[in-house]
């Protein structure tokens, strides 16, 4: 997700579908929305982990840039960042979602109004060393950061489908046919909530390519537009297959 606002709204969808890690389904070559049945717990850990990866690296970014930066802001910045923070026993999953959105706001709008909006492939970079560092390996090779994608999606309440072709440690890909980002975005837009970014992908498809890549893999995507909305296509390869 990129250029959060402040506001949450809470992820769409609760029905409880098969288990993702699972062996694979036979009924059906096509699996849609797998995560749907994942449990609050589950939610509120990945935008945690989410907005631990951001944070640290861009921890890491303006380190790696040096004095540029005057401390005190930086400080102001992290104590907005981490304001307020829900009771880690008894919070539900859209409490932590309002905190990712808000820290994710704040870091892209301190970024961008400082050096434009060049440095956010930087910044994926930076925070794609630290996925790489926390995102367990489950051993399904290519598929590991496609099902990322998937869970990531799922929060968000999009509809997203993997390839009918079945994943193999070599490849993986999967479509998301309807991206809730753009629809949490203008209901965000109409409440008054400044948006930075013309669109979600500006920083995604960024973030999203280099968290494969740190993986070991090859990214490649699509945009598209069409009567179900705003969606896109990702597929990672492994680096020593011809591209």
């Amino acid at each position: 997700m990129s250029d959060a606002p402040d506001a949450g709204i809470a992820p769409a969808g609760a029905d409880v579908l098969h288990d993702p890690y699972a062996e694979p389904r036979t009924e059906s070559p096509l699996s849609h929305s797998p995560y749907r049945g994942m449990s609050d717990a589950d939610r509120s850990a990945l935008w945690q982990q989410r907005l631990h990866e951001a944070e640290a690296g861009l921890t890491r970014l303006l380190a790696a840039r040096g004095d540029e930066v005057h401390l005190t802001d930086w400080f102001a910045l992290q104590a907005e960042i981490f304001a307020d923070l829900p009771d880690p026993l008894t919070a539900e999953p859209p409490a932590w979602q309002r905190v990712f959105f808000r820290g994710q706001a704040l870091m892209e709008r301190f970024l961008v109004t400082r050096y434009g909006e060049e440095v956010l492939a930087d910044w994926a970079r930076a925070n794609a060393e630290i996925h790489r560092q926390v995102e367990p390996d489950h051993g399904r090779g290519a598929a590991d950061p496609i099902h990322r994608i998937a869970r990531q999606a799922e929060l968000y309440g999009s509809t997203y489908e993997f390839d009918d072709a079945p994943p193999t440690a070599e490849r993986a890909a999967l479509a998301i046919t309807h991206c809730s980002i753009w629809d949490y975005r203008e209901q965000a837009r109409r409440t008054g909530v400044r948006i930075t970014l013309a669109s979600p992908c500006t920083y995604c498809t960024e973030a999203l390519s280099a968290n494969i890549r740190a993986k070991g893999f090859r990214p490649s995507h699509q945009l598209r537009s069409g009567p179900t909305g705003h969606g896109c296509r990702w597929e990672a390869t492994d680096e020593r297959q011809e591209p």
